[in-house]
């Protein structure tokens, strides 16, 4: 018994230093017992195929297939009329002016009354517990000491951002910030930014911002 398990020992030893390293510390292509599909049969896009008999790999929809997202709806200026959608390289899924670096200043879609409110929704469940209800950087997360800085909403900094620039550091995150693209749709970050705007317009406002049909009801 005592020889099987020293020539097992020996053997597995052997083994490993024979294959187990191949592909990792030699360039050996490694030996895969089990490749777990890591090579398939596959078409490549753009590329020549003899599979179909138009020999094009890249294939129509299938007729009938159901469109999996929606274009927007309530864009300010849409490209020529045309529809966007989540997909496409559009200031409303980028912030950014299409074919540059540069933001957009405001935001690409309408502003109204139902807008604000799904932004409001969305910042009080995403954003309040790190930058407070007020926008001021105190929630509940710096509170508790989980995060000593979180930034003021209200910071000059901040205010002078364009729309566009704002959605872009919610959407990839920024120093201390995460990115919150994957959790938020497209359009509820756009109200959020539109709601970060008036709270600091709520703050930062003066007389001249105030209609001035409703200036004798505010309360000095």
């Amino acid at each position: 018994m005592r020889y099987f398990l020293l020539i097992f020992f020996f053997s597995a030893v052997l083994v490993l230093a024979w294959a187990g390293f191949r592909g990792e510390k030699t360039r050996r292509p490694p030996i895969e017992l089990f490749p777990d599909m890591d090579r398939q049969p596959k078409l490549r896009p753009q590329a020549a195929n003899d599979f179909f008999p138009d020999g094009r790999s890249s294939r129509l929809p299938v007729a009938g297939t159901i469109v999996r997202s929606a274009a927007y709806q309530n864009l300010v200026d849409a490209d020529a009329g045309k529809p966007v959608y989540p997909h496409n390289d559009a200031p409303a899924n980028t912030g950014m002016i299409t074919g540059t670096t540069n933001f957009v200043e405001h935001s690409p879609f309408q502003i109204s009354a139902q807008l604000m409110a799904r932004g409001r929704d969305r910042y009080q469940i995403t954003c309040s517990p790190c930058h407070g209800a007020m926008g001021d950087g105190n929630g509940i997360t710096k509170k508790l000491g989980a995060m000593l800085t979180v930034a003021n909403l209200h910071d000059q900094r901040l205010v002078r951002m364009t729309d566009g620039e704002l959605f872009y550091v919610t959407t990839n995150g920024r120093g201390l910030m995460g990115p919150y693209g994957p959790q938020v749709e497209v359009e509820d970050r756009w109200a959020i930014v539109a709601y970060v705007r008036a709270l600091q317009r709520s703050r930062l406002a003066t007389l001249d911002d105030v209609p001035e049909q409703l200036r004798n009801t505010l309360k000095k």
